[in-house]
């Protein structure tokens, strides 16, 4: 199949999912177009058939800003004519669903392309609710050939908040297993914690919603009764007064910013512990990479989370804020090796029996084999 992927190119869960979807897609077969304005950041080698096409944007002195949904739509149409593609698969709503609507209006009179939004989270949950978005949200998810969420929660909230009927099959994101493997022997961690204490660690992009705050005085409870060091890679808005947090808790030393990295699975091999206080979190991608590295999680009960992380099992769930309850469940693992250990095996048991690439993979495949074949009954019923 040849397959068209939108996505946000940056470090966020959405444009992560659909760069290793289309890279996992390759490497069966199929041949993939990434359609976006810059690079995918993971989309550090190409595998197999996996091409991308910049969208450019022209300016104009008439326009005060960039028309980025018009010069997406114009090269999806350019990409889906002359490669040909089976399908447009765009990832969070705004704007890549408008744009493949537009896109598919106009390749009509020529071509029957399929068009498949995967929803992601703020892109409904947020931004879509604003006044000036929910009519455009809404008319593009029900526009949509196919629909999918990330997750139960994602698949509900959808559906109360836009009154959709159209039918969300939920697709769970998924990991690499060979990939977020526990490595032996990790020189990071000696670097980290050169005398022995625990690591916690904390990936997001440091928006409001992923309550960076909180994780540190989480960390700064922690720190009092279990040697440790916190870790957090990401970079965002919220970066600045974090910073500032730590210096104000005089804990600076203890607290590594490691800005946006690449080498995640040696990050997460080095940790003891994953923290994830979000208010908002659909499903909890930083997450079950982590579970996949052998890494339990603490986190809140927002969204998708409570359908990852299991209580008891594979790490610990409380209530949004409540920093208190999560620092005495950090300390409760980080003080019971054995506990810790149980933990840490029924994590990665869950990442490989749930959500490994192997059983996610295929579920794409078959929605757009259903997808083309339906174009293609039209096309012998026309005749």
């Amino acid at each position: 199949m040849k397959i068209g992927i939108t996505c946000y190119p940056t470090y966020g869960g959405s444009g992560v999912v659909a760069t290793e979807l289309g890279k996992a897609l390759a490497l069966r077969g199929h041949q993939i177009h990434f359609i976006s304005y810059s690079l995918p950041a993971r989309l550090d080698n190409f595998a197999g058939d996996v091409f991308y096409h910049e969208v450019e944007m022209s300016q104009y002195p008439l326009f005060d800003f960039p028309l980025y949904t018009d010069s997406l739509a114009s090269k999806m149409v350019d990409v889906a004519k002359y490669h040909d593609l089976d399908v447009l698969h765009v990832h969070y709503a705004i704007p890549h669903a408008t744009s493949a609507f537009v896109a598919k209006q106009i390749l009509a009179p020529t071509k029957d392309i399929k068009v498949i939004t995967t929803l992601h989270g703020t892109d409904v949950t947020l931004v879509g609710l604003e006044p000036s978005f929910l009519p455009l949200v809404k008319f593009s998810i029900e526009q949509s050939d196919y629909v999918t969420s990330v997750s139960r929660f994602l698949q509900m909230k959808t559906y109360t908040m836009y009154n959709i009927d159209k039918e969300i099959e939920v697709i769970p994101n998924f990991v690499d297993t060979q990939k977020f493997i526990r490595r032996k022997d990790c020189q990071f961690r000696e670097r980290i914690a050169p005398n022995g204490e625990k690591i916690m660690v904390h990936v997001s992009n440091f928006r409001p919603v992923k309550r960076v705050p909180d994780t540190i005085r989480i960390f700064d409870i922690v720190r009092k009764s279990v040697p440790s060091k916190l870790v957090l890679v990401g970079d965002g808005p919220d970066r600045s007064e974090s910073e500032r947090l730590t210096r104000e808790l005089g804990i600076s030393e203890d607290v590594k910013f490691l800005g946006k990295q690449t080498l995640l699975p040696e990050i997460l091999s080095a940790s003891d512990l994953m923290l994830m206080p979000s208010q908002s979190e659909s499903f909890g991608l930083s997450a079950l990479e982590a579970m996949s590295c052998s890494v339990p999680v603490v986190s809140s009960s927002t969204g998708g989370l409570p359908e990852l992380v299991l209580h008891g099992e594979t790490g610990f769930i409380a209530e949004i804020g409540d920093v208190n309850r999560m620092a005495k469940y950090a300390i409760d693992l980080l003080s019971d090796e054995r506990k810790w250990q149980l933990f840490s095996q029924n994590s990665r048991k869950r990442a490989e029996d749930k959500f490994n690439v192997e059983q996610i993979i295929p579920l794409y495949e078959r929605l757009y084999e259903r997808a083309i074949s339906e174009t293609r009954e039209i096309s012998v019923s026309a005749k």
